[in-house]
């Protein structure tokens, strides 16, 4: 019997607020603390809250004239919703279609060098938006993981696949979050088709920052570092080899382009790498570990064969 005189007066209270008229203004930050006490507070630790005070152009004042409206640069103009108290009279970018959601968000982040990428990114042609990985409301953590632990979690709930390599016996530190999938990726993409960052000097693999060593220019280059890169022959999220290479024997990997197999080209019969030679007896173990003997692999600035 309650509930229902409770009805009856939530219908009759309803009937009697106007609906809001008009096109929608700016309410201010102010209005949507009276509801979203809570999503206000935290959000004051967040950096986009900066936007009322952030330099531009070197001085100090609001940005783009945001100044009171923070809630509003995401949400659009609140009077109606402050009056209507219904979720259909503001804009929710977490409900938004994920190109209508990049575009909110690219209105201020698309100059940026770290977003540069984001519109030809694998995560845009897959429909992932930006809110499907920031928290916009919540801490500058949860907002932008920085801690490796934080950063795996979050990637691996979608890349169930790649998470999984790294459970093989020989893989990169993720796992003990020793490192980041950020450290090799870039999760908003690149200019390219690769999601792989470059190093800032000259634009090579990710993979030199840490193995420099393996570093060039040599004089006598082994190709597949020039056309395919390293992962020609390493396999980077996991391996049963324990260089990480693509096959759990080396010789097959080896032997996956040193080989009598012609590969065609305009006019000529080529060899992709070369067949080795014939005292390369490969049913002798000693012939079985090529980098026994091939110990500069990568590249080498006095042997073309690289033995030294």
């Amino acid at each position: 019997m309650l509930a229902s005189v409770l009805l009856l007066l939530a219908s009759r209270l309803a009937a009697q607020t106007p609906a809001p008229s008009g096109p929608a203004t700016y309410a201010g930050s102010d209005a949507c603390k009276v509801c979203h006490e809570e999503i206000v507070g935290k959000f004051a630790a967040n950096p986009h809250h900066l936007i009322e005070t952030s330099k531009k152009r070197g001085r100090e004042g609001p940005k783009e004239g945001w100044a009171g409206k923070t809630c509003e640069a995401c949400h659009g103009p609140a009077s109606n919703h402050t009056e209507s108290a219904e979720a259909k009279d503001i804009r929710n970018p977490a409900k938004l279609a994920p190109a209508a959601t990049d575009q909110l968000c690219l209105g201020c982040h698309l100059n940026q060098p770290a977003q540069a990428g984001r519109i030809q990114s694998g995560h845009a042609r897959s429909q992932v938006a930006c809110v499907s990985c920031h928290s916009i409301h919540k801490t500058p953590e949860e907002l932008k993981p920085t801690k490796a632990a934080a950063v795996n979690e979050k990637c691996a709930s979608c890349h169930v696949s790649v998470w999984a390599q790294f459970q093989r016996p020989y893989t990169h530190k993720l796992p003990q979050n020793a490192m980041s999938c950020v450290d090799c990726h870039n999760p908003h993409g690149r200019n390219m088709t690769s999601t792989v960052r470059m190093t800032a000097a000259s634009g090579e693999p990710a993979c030199l920052n840490c193995h420099g060593d393996k570093r060039g220019p040599f004089v006598f280059e082994h190709e597949p570092m020039r056309t395919d890169g390293c992962t020609a022959c390493h396999e980077p999220h996991g391996s049963s080899h324990p260089r990480m290479l693509t096959r759990n024997d080396a010789r097959v990997t080896c032997l996956e382009c040193h080989s009598n197999i012609g590969i065609p080209k305009p006019g000529q019969n080529g060899v992709l790498g070369g067949a080795p030679p014939a005292f390369h007896n490969l049913q002798s173990q000693r012939f079985q570990a090529c980098v026994t003997c091939h110990v500069k692999v990568h590249g080498s600035n006095v042997d073309r064969t690289f033995l030294r």
